[in-house]
């Protein structure tokens, strides 16, 4: 129910939302902005972070802050802040919130330091020698890298990232700094510019806001993301605000009332809690109207309450009696203390119609949980004296951090691992259970293969079908949470690179890439090998030794390939093997011209290559014709993807070869070759009631599966049909062809070509 006042409220912000873009595009030249008072800046204190840590800090660990601090004073001394306050009030800040999550002594002498290095060029030595190594090695973790030694700005923002994300694999504290330095950078955004205001806004949007929310610093996280909407959006913010404070006043009575019958009700049941309205963040109520398309007076739960109490019990009998007091919403619970979030967070929710049929959102929590909703992984240090063990967030969080660590060994790119890591960092997540009954927590969007990756690499690796509850799905399912998942595997499964269409993890994309690249890399050098063996039995040359000085020449005159990748260039077309033979002949020397060598190689007496049909992504069957054993073939070598084999009256192998005859040589079928190679067969069918059922269960009969089968036109009497089946030979498929003839709505057969 909309109350009075509230569609007037919501109208100017949805002509702001409406007009969209034309926000950045008001003039070609902006006005001059009005000049700034710069209001008195008192000197820097640190006064108010002493307050703090002699609360929890021993007087030692006082003192090395103080020193900390007194270092990087005099490092920063005329330096100062684009708001014209003195650099070192920055650095007092950070610590101060790191402080406020009481992080220790080390974490707070890095806070103080941690622009020293790259503001005041303090070799990381002298940190470490002054204040200790582990000191020194935080504050180098949050350290840019040097923009000169990267071509463009965003490689080396990519670079930088990175280097902080695996110093942060390594000690969680690196990250909690960074995140208090984004922070208060973020509280005093308004000093600089409007553009470094935009792009620093949406990078934290991009990257740090995630991360808090990954960490459970939930109340950093709403900040940030406020903060960020702001300043993205200032006119949207706005209004959006404006909208808000005048439907708080507008929803007082109602919000008055129902605080008023909680606090009552609870009392009676023999429950002690504290009960606290809260607002949803701006940016939350936002990002939900342009999801769900809805103005702000449609927007009617923006405005909840949290039920704090003592013992784990006593959050579901709170939310037992407040669902006597009020009706609740179906399909609106959901119990995150049974299963929690990935971050660690732990509360029960429910929405409630409350009086004029307001809905409500309740949280019930215990006061342990509420501190760890607000602050995760900061609420309980991981770096413990005693040694006590971790926790089920702090086990998490080293899960996550080590996956860090397993993305990185599979990726050389720093924008890759960036990509890999801003997926593992969705808000949303679903929870699925192994078939031993332990839950993973994955992406929104997960699917078999992200759970399979997420067991093991070789279950990944080797996954071919899933049961999902029991029932066979397809690898490219969608999970949802509460689903059963068993993943079936064989030792001839290999990853396919279209299941990078459709995975959602970090670990799953990273792996099957690195994969991908590794097995087609080693592949290429075999079959690099093979084709160079047969150019040099075709020139009677004997096969170099690996230490035959001539790779060495080689490789110097090849940009410093190695042996091995002059190998896989071949493998993959990137060279021709008669013009590498050539120049190991003894009466040949390295300026031998190519034709000479082509002509050589592609000679009527040169033995043609042995195709076994599983030598893997080094050598591919021509998906146009889809050659089997038993029909005549030949190969050609194309740039970038090794040896493809086409039927010898292929169209588009004769239309390639009259182009470039110098890359195609002679190929024959092994005598055993590999089973379960596909073709496709063009069916031309009356378009009858069970033709398909028919069809299939002929195929089957003739021991073929269906791959694929497509109809690309609608017709009314006849349809044609593209079968793509699996068979061994080009006897089989005559089987399986004599199998699809019983049909008798089967009007004609062919072989699907390209032309």
């Amino acid at each position: 129910m909309a109350f009075p006042g509230l569609r007037g409220a919501s109208s100017g912000l949805l002509a702001v939302l409406r007009k969209g873009p034309r926000l950045h595009r008001r003039r070609s030249h902006p006005a001059p902005a009005a000049p700034i008072e710069t209001p008195f800046v008192p000197i820097a204190s640190l006064a108010g972070l002493n307050k703090i840590i002699s609360g929890y800090l021993s007087p030692q660990d006082v003192a090395r802050v103080r020193e900390a601090y007194r270092f990087a004073d005099n490092a920063h001394l005329g330096q100062f802040r684009e708001s014209g306050e003195p650099y070192i009030s920055h650095p007092i800040a950070v610590a101060e919130i790191c402080a406020g999550w009481k992080l220790d002594a080390d974490s707070l002498m890095a806070a103080l330091l941690h622009d020293v290095i790259e503001d005041q060029h303090v070799p990381k030595q002298d940190l470490a020698e002054k204040f200790g190594g582990e000191v020194a090695d935080i504050v180098d973790g949050l350290t840019k890298l040097e923009r000169l030694e990267y071509a463009t700005k965003a490689e080396q923002q990519a670079e930088s990232f990175r280097k902080m994300l695996l110093a942060m694999a390594r000690d969680v504290r690196v990250i909690l700094i960074k995140l208090a330095d984004r922070l208060h950078n973020m509280r005093t955004l308004e000093a600089v510019n409007p553009e470094k205001r935009g792009r620093v806004a949406r990078e934290t949007l991009d990257i740090y806001t995630p991360i808090a929310h990954r960490l459970g610093l939930n109340a950093l996280f709403r900040e940030l993301q406020d903060r960020c909407f702001k300043a993205i959006f200032p006119n949207r913010y706005t209004v959006l605000y404006k909208a808000m404070m005048a439907a708080r006043g507008n929803r007082r009575e109602v919000i008055s009332r129902i605080a008023e019958a909680v606090r009552a009700a609870l009392p009676a049941a023999g429950i002690d809690a504290e009960v606290s309205g809260r607002e949803k963040s701006l940016y939350s109520i936002y990002k939900k109207m342009v999801e769900q398309k809805k103005s702000f007076s449609d927007v009617l739960d923006i405005y909840g309450f949290r039920v704090v109490v003592h013992t784990l019990p006593e959050c579901y009998l709170a939310m037992g009696t407040l669902h006597q007091l009020y009706r609740p919403v179906p399909g609106k619970f959901k119990d995150y203390i049974a299963i929690p979030k990935i971050n660690g967070y732990q509360s029960l929710h429910t929405t409630l119609i409350g009086p004029y049929g307001t809905p409500v959102e309740f949280q019930f929590r215990t006061r342990d949980m509420d501190h760890m909703a607000e602050e995760g992984v900061a609420s309980h240090w991981l770096y413990k004296e005693d040694g006590t063990s971790l926790n089920d967030l702090q086990k998490r969080t080293h899960q996550w951090l080590q996956s860090l660590l397993d993305i990185q060994s599979q990726t050389g790119d720093s924008g890759e691992f960036l990509e890999h890591v801003k997926v593992d960092l969705f808000p949303d997540a679903v929870y699925v259970f192994t078939p031993q009954g332990k839950i993973l927590s994955l992406p929104r969007g997960a699917t078999p293969v992200d759970f399979a990756y997420a067991i093991h690499t070789d279950v990944g690796n080797h996954a071919v079908a899933s049961k999902i509850n029991g029932d066979f799905s397809p690898l490219r399912a969608e999970l949802h949470s509460g689903d059963a998942v068993e993943i079936i595997t064989s030792t001839a499964s290999r990853p396919s690179a279209q299941w990078l269409n459709y995975v959602r993890t970090g670990r799953a994309r990273s792996e099957i890439r690195h994969y991908l690249r590794t097995e087609r890399y080693e592949e290429s050098v075999a079959f690099g090998r093979r084709l160079l063996n047969q150019a040099f039995d075709q020139l009677g040359i004997v096969y170099p030794a690996d230490d035959d000085p001539q790779w060495d020449r080689m490789s110097k005159g090849s940009a410093g390939a190695s042996r091995t990748e002059i190998l896989a260039d071949i493998g993959l077309g990137k060279r021709l093997a008669a013009i590498v033979a050539r120049r190991f002949s003894p009466e040949n020397d390295m300026l031998e011209t190519t034709a000479m060598a082509v002509d050589e190689y592609n000679s009527a007496t040169s033995a043609p290559v042995v195709i076994h049909g599983n030598e893997g992504q080094a050598v591919q069957l021509a998906p146009c014709c889809g050659p089997l054993p038993g029909d005549a073939i030949i190969g050609g070598i194309r740039l970038g993807h090794g040896l493809v084999v086409h039927m010898a009256d292929c169209p588009v192998a004769q239309r390639q070869r009259a182009k470039e005859p110098e890359r195609w040589i002679p190929v024959v079928w092994d005598t055993t070759t590999a089973r379960h190679l596909t073709t496709r067969l063009d069916l031309t069918v009356l378009n009858e009631r069970g033709v398909l059922g028919r069809l299939a269960a002929e195929i089957t009969e003739a021991d073929s599966n269906i791959v694929q089968l497509t109809m690309p036109d609608e017709a009314s009497a006849t349809a044609l049909l593209h079968v793509t089946v699996q068979v061994d030979s080009r006897k089989h498929l005559a089987q399986v062809i004599r199998s699809i003839r019983h049909v008798p709505q089967v009007q004609k057969i062919t072989r699907g070509k390209s032309v």
